[in-house]
């Protein structure tokens, strides 16, 4: 593949993704990959989890027939942008590219152009830097694909909570948080939440409910009941509870807080 040559790669389920070769490195088109990972605005996505030096522009011909400039990113903002997708079948798409596009035009580990080669055959130098710029880019996709996986789980989980229609107790909320090695309980995950901001430190019949701040970010909700007195009258309850994003937020909030969130 000459440098600057479009090329194309088809699959059945993600569809056409171009590539482009800039010097020795691949460039995958931008708007293409950030579809194919499900992100509803591509504009957006690109803006947000790509770094400019990683960024190429080549022309392109659109369906009309003209001219025009694409944009193309590299392994690296692609790993990002597969890191931040929340398709579930982001692992697909990282597994073709990866384990299928990319090895298709690498040949003996390097992108072999003419002038790749011909620079190698009249600069050994040359050849010694190819190697470790590869060897560094391998390492670096290396320890990207690590923390994919490690984020992955926590990822799939979040979504798992935040979709959910379930309230739970603040009880449930510590038992969730223990599971992930913080020390804490109900009682003092109340207090955490009173200290915080989140419920009501007034004593009284505002005790323990939700803030007006938590009522505007949605995590904690007052569900009404009814209970029997020793009297046998029926008295009415409120009782504060943790939403499907509420248990997401403060998981995360207090995770960091212990410093056990992984970065």
């Amino acid at each position: 593949m000459n440098v600057n040559e479009l090329k194309t790669f088809n699959h059945k389920v993600f569809g056409v993704l171009p590539l482009i070769q800039v010097g020795d490195k691949p460039y995958f088109g931008a708007t293409a990959a950030a579809k194919m990972l499900g992100y509803s605005n591509t504009s957006d996505a690109i803006s947000r989890h790509t770094k400019k030096d990683g960024v190429a522009f080549h022309e392109v011909i659109d369906s009309l027939g003209r001219k025009q400039k694409a944009k193309f990113i590299s392994e690296g903002n692609l790993y990002r942008l597969i890191t931040n997708s929340k398709l579930p079948n982001s692992e697909q798409f990282e597994t073709w590219v990866f384990d299928e596009v990319l090895p298709s035009i690498r040949k003996h580990g390097a992108y072999m152009t003419t002038q790749t080669i011909d620079n190698i055959i009249n600069d050994p130098e040359f050849g010694i830097q190819l190697l470790t710029t590869l060897k560094k880019e391998r390492e670096e996709k290396e320890k990207a694909l690590r923390t994919i996986e490690i984020q992955r789980p926590k990822v799939v989980y979040a979504d798992a909570v935040e979709v959910s229609e379930d309230t739970v107790l603040v009880k449930d909320l510590a038992t969730v948080l223990r599971q992930k090695g913080v020390n804490i309980g109900e009682v003092r995950l109340f207090k955490w939440l009173r200290e915080n901001g989140y419920l009501c430190k007034q004593k009284g019949e505002m005790w323990n409910m939700p803030t007006q701040r938590s009522l505007e970010l949605g995590v904690i909700v007052v569900k009404h009941g009814l209970r029997t007195g020793s009297n046998g009258e029926m008295k009415k309850t409120r009782t504060p509870k943790i939403t499907g994003k509420g248990q997401v937020y403060f998981i995360n909030k207090i995770l960091e807080e212990q410093g056990l969130l992984a970065m």
